[in-house]
């Protein structure tokens, strides 16, 4: 056999070893990459949290920063300019706001920042105003303001320090609080991926997110009902059916933030909105459970506070 035979041979030989050499999960995601990166996320976030509040705000604003740069680059791709300046002006200030003001200063920031998009848009002209507009509204509404409550409790606390560490080195149960809520989220997305990967058969929305499954969405509730259990008894001191209704709420929540993502992606005609994280894909792909999350679980731990 000649060369010039043997060398479409030798591709083909090499395109059948390729696969073996790096095989795709189940569920598309580079497992080990995803598990670094997620768990130093996660240590980064609660180490400011629980030791640096001020840290934990600023970490907060800038994943928020970086969630609204993504979903302005992808609007405009797709023919949508959103007003920028005023809306990363919003997402900046809706997060402080909401730790040293509280839920008024929040409201109001939002709703200067709606105005501020309004204004800043009328003076560059009417044409694709209004969608530019609606974008820029939108945004602010989905990502500064849903994940600035999960700044909101470390104000509630009463002792909400502008620097340094907490007073008398005590955590608030504020700030506890926080911390269970981003444990519940991890929960959602690590039972949920690794039931739906081994197990998942029925998609629970398969025009939208055809991964996410029903048994994936079953393996998320279990897995964060052990979680909130154990976290409500060890960590929160309250009874333990306060952590299966933490977990039933916030797993809602957050698949209902996943779905949506998944829908705005479907929608721009993209996969993910980035790929700044690796194993994951933008920082709105890792934002998209939390920022439904955040406020739910502020409601949720206000109807219990009691308990």
């Amino acid at each position: 056999m000649g060369q010039a035979e043997q060398a479409p041979a030798q591709r083909a030989r090499t395109k059948v070893k390729q696969p073996r050499s790096n095989p795709t999960p189940k569920a598309g995601r580079n497992l080990p990459a995803a598990i670094v990166v997620g768990l130093a996320m996660l240590i980064g976030v609660l180490g400011g949290l629980l030791f640096l509040p001020l840290g934990f705000v600023a970490v907060t604003t800038g994943f928020a920063v970086f969630g609204v740069w993504e979903i302005f680059r992808a609007l405009e791709a797709n023919g949508t300019r959103m007003p920028i300046v005023p809306v990363m002006v919003g997402t900046v200030a809706m997060p402080f706001a909401a730790y040293f003001g509280g839920v008024e200063s929040l409201l109001f920031t939002m709703l200067l920042s709606c105005v501020a998009v309004l204004l800043w848009r009328s003076v560059e002209g009417p044409a694709g105003s209004a969608n530019s507009i609606f974008a820029g509204v939108f945004a602010l509404g989905w990502v500064p303001f849903f994940i600035s409550f999960a700044a909101l409790p470390l104000h509630a606390t009463g002792i909400a320090t502008p620097v340094g560490l907490w007073p008398g080195g005590t955590i608030p149960a504020g700030a506890w609080q926080v911390a269970v809520m981003l444990l519940l989220v991890v929960s959602n997305d690590t039972f949920g991926y690794l039931v739906g990967a081994s197990l998942g058969k029925h998609p629970m929305a398969p025009k939208i997110s055809p991964k996410k499954s029903w048994e994936g969405f079953a393996g998320s509730i279990a897995g964060a009902m052990l979680i909130g259990i154990l976290a409500c008894i060890f960590i929160l001191d309250k009874p333990w059916w306060v952590g299966v209704i933490l977990a039933v709420g916030l797993v809602a929540a957050s698949t209902a933030g996943d779905l949506a993502e998944s829908m705005v992606k479907r929608e721009l005609g993209i996969k993910d909105m980035s790929s700044i994280l690796p194993g994951h894909g933008g920082v709105m792909d890792r934002l998209d459970s939390i920022v439904f999350a955040s406020p739910v679980a502020f409601v949720l731990f206000a109807m219990v506070s009691g308990a």
